[in-house]
């Protein structure tokens, strides 16, 4: 009997515990509400890794990987693991959006990227077809612009135009009137060249010479010997690595002596190490990040900037740049975001719009429905690189 009893209250307990086990696996705590923890949030991010665009995309994707795994080991979001799904677009726009919409069969809550312009534009349709949050980490201003036809699109680089006031500031500072602008033949070439054209007839600069180039070119020499017989005082460049470095080795082969002005889209060590001895001299507006030791203490960024700083080069031993602070911004962003609204689309992308006063990497964003980047002038520094080391201008 006594053997019977024992058996019949054992199975009891199992049965009871079977039940128990069975509540917390279907997100139900003992009074039948719902508990978090169980169901992975899923992200998405369409990077560009390889093809011509990767010295944007690998920081980025890094960065991307640190803060996920920061995020689960401190418990997700809101006791929710994130379950991050990166795809490689190959710097490629036809690759940027089948990668786009394999995310989004995924059921990813948002995508984060691309890295570069004409991959995010390439994105746009699908994500506002689609009603999906995006964010991308790119810097033409017409990837948020006209808000009315982006509704479900942000970004966290610095627009174009906010990247030209900067520089048309300093070139007025300086007194040139007359410059050369050069720029890719791209979708960041060309927002660059809108935004620089329409800022410098308001200002009284006069563009004496225009040039373009491919994002494969491998000689500018041509274009640059046109600039050098024009009445320029400076020049403008629009692009990334590896062509703004060929670029610059080219300017400095063929003994233009005018200020060299670059875009942020040279704002990494692969822009340096590719243009080697050519790069010194260079001036260009960037984010705060790759001067973060010259910037006063009391920078509301300088925390953010040092911590970012830190966690990276522990992780990878080597130093983060803008790019992958791009990434930092939207990850955070995205999730301060669903912290708030949950794993709803539409009350992400809500969120969203509503940030204020985030203290980013790149900048204090303060977005609205009106503008989806949410950064300012205040965003920026002037720096010039000495001796293969950014300094900090102003």
């Amino acid at each position: 009997m006594i053997k019977k009893t024992n058996l019949a209250v054992l199975l009891a307990l199992l049965f009871a515990a079977s039940i128990l086990i069975s509540g917390c696996a279907s997100g139900q705590d003992a009074a039948g509400k719902d508990t978090p923890g169980e169901e992975p949030y899923k992200i998405g991010a369409v990077l560009d890794i390889s093809g011509k665009a990767s010295s944007l995309g690998m920081p980025e994707r890094d960065t991307l990987l640190m803060l996920a795994d920061q995020l689960n080991a401190s418990g997700g979001i809101n006791g929710h693991p994130v379950d991050l799904i990166i795809l490689d677009n190959k710097s490629d726009e036809t690759e940027a959006v089948l990668a786009v919409k394999t995310l989004i069969e995924k059921d990813v809550l948002a995508v984060l990227g691309c890295s570069s312009s004409g991959p995010s534009m390439a994105m746009i349709d699908t994500v506002q077809k689609e009603k999906v949050p995006m964010i991308s980490l790119a810097a033409a201003s017409s990837i948020v612009e006209p808000v009315k036809d982006r509704q479900w699109v942000f970004k966290t680089a610095q627009s174009d135009i906010v990247t030209v006031n900067k520089i048309i500031g300093y070139l007025k500072e300086q007194g040139i009137t007359k410059v050369a602008f050069l720029y890719m033949n791209n979708a960041y070439g060309d927002g660059g060249k809108k935004a620089f054209a329409a800022a410098a007839r308001e200002n009284g600069i006069e563009v004496v010479a225009e040039e373009k180039f491919d994002a494969s070119d491998k000689d500018m020499t041509p274009q640059l010997t046109r600039v050098k017989a024009s009445p320029a005082q400076a020049a403008v460049v629009w692009a990334i690595p590896p062509s703004a470095s060929i670029l610059t080795r080219n300017f400095r082969d063929i003994g233009l002596s005018i200020p060299l002005i670059h875009s942020h889209g040279v704002g990494n060590q692969k822009f340096i190490d590719l243009a080697q001895d050519a790069a010194d001299g260079v001036i260009l507006p960037i984010g705060k990040l790759t001067v973060a030791d010259q910037i006063p203490d009391s920078d509301p960024q300088k925390k953010v900037l040092e911590g970012y700083i830190n966690d990276y080069s522990k992780k990878y031993n080597a130093p983060p740049n803008s790019f992958g602070g791009y990434a930092w911004d939207a990850f955070n962003l995205l999730v301060s975001a669903i912290e708030k609204a949950g794993p709803d689309r539409a009350a992400i992308r809500d969120q969203l719009e509503k940030t204020r006063g985030f203290i980013g990497v790149s900048g204090v964003f303060n977005m609205s429905p009106q503008d989806h980047n949410g950064l300012d002038e205040d965003s920026m520094v002037l720096v010039q690189i000495q001796d293969g080391k950014w300094k900090l201008l102003e």
